[in-house]
């Protein structure tokens, strides 16, 4: 759990592409939170299990992937937490990251969930794009069912007729009456799902949603972000450029300490 009430933070590029791209994402994240006292966690898929289409890249190569996670957690001093896809993968991603991930397409799959509890590790449950706020907090009471009571809980939009989500502020009020602590996806939430042969988006979108949401008393936000995310091998459309990240942090803090500062009235 977020024990110390330090906001949040879930960052770093969709996919392992390489060592470098990792570092340098890593790097100025790290600076960055360190300098404004937030609780970070480097974020990057090892392995992307679900593209749109066949011929989408997946990754680098399972263990490849996972030592580059591995080493970024030592030589940044930062906890990692990567996607898992199947049971099997849980015990394996747990030997190189902090923390697991449940994709949102897999939120409701109960040995997927349960073999992440096992790991003891924190368990981030991204909320499906199909299920309401009730519903992911029952995911969660399958991994705390392990005895693994260190579960986050994330929202990322809703699905809204075809290629197209949308977010409910609502969701969030809802989410923070359950035991757990609750961030908001300001990237995956303004995906296109599945336009054409990839997943289009409208990043233009991310900060005033994100900023909304910390809004609604949240305990952090995730996000995606890439030194050049037209260059991106997964999700180019919506992963914001890494020179931006600072700024759009301090914004998200002001908000949060509005929200803190209201707290006070109540």
């Amino acid at each position: 759990m977020n024990n110390s009430n330090k906001f949040i933070i879930i960052a770093g590029p969709c996919l392992v592409e390489t060592k470098e791209i990792c570092e340098t994402v890593a790097q100025e994240l790290k600076r960055i939170t360190t300098k404004l006292d937030i609780e970070y966690i480097f974020k990057a898929s090892y392995r992307k299990a679900n593209r749109t289409s066949i011929s989408s890249f997946v990754g680098i190569g399972d263990r490849k992937a996972l030592d580059i996670l591995a080493e970024i957690r030592q030589e940044f001093n930062v906890k990692v937490i990567t996607d898992i896809h199947s049971p099997q993968e849980a015990p394996l991603a747990a030997e190189y990251c902090d923390a697991l991930q449940i994709p949102a397409f897999l939120s409701r799959q109960t040995e997927l969930l349960q073999a992440a509890g096992m790991t003891g590790k924190l368990v981030n449950i991204k909320k499906g794009q199909f299920m309401a706020p009730v519903d992911i907090i029952r995911a969660a009471e399958k991994v705390t069912a392990t005895g693994n009571h260190n579960v986050w809980l994330t929202e990322r939009g809703t699905s809204f007729g075809y290629h197209d989500l949308v977010v409910d502020m609502r969701g969030m009020i809802i989410l923070k009456q359950s035991p757990y602590p609750v961030l908001f996806d300001a990237t995956h939430s303004v995906q296109q799902p599945s336009i054409g042969v990839t997943s289009g988006g409208q990043p233009q979108f991310s900060e005033k949603l994100a900023l909304a949401a910390v809004a609604t008393g949240i305990d952090g936000v995730f996000f995606e972000t890439h030194p050049e995310p037209t260059k991106a091998k997964s999700d180019a459309s919506t992963q914001l450029p890494l020179e931006k990240a600072e700024n759009f942090i301090k914004k998200l803090l002001v908000i949060r300490e509005a929200v803190c500062s209201l707290k006070s009235l109540q």
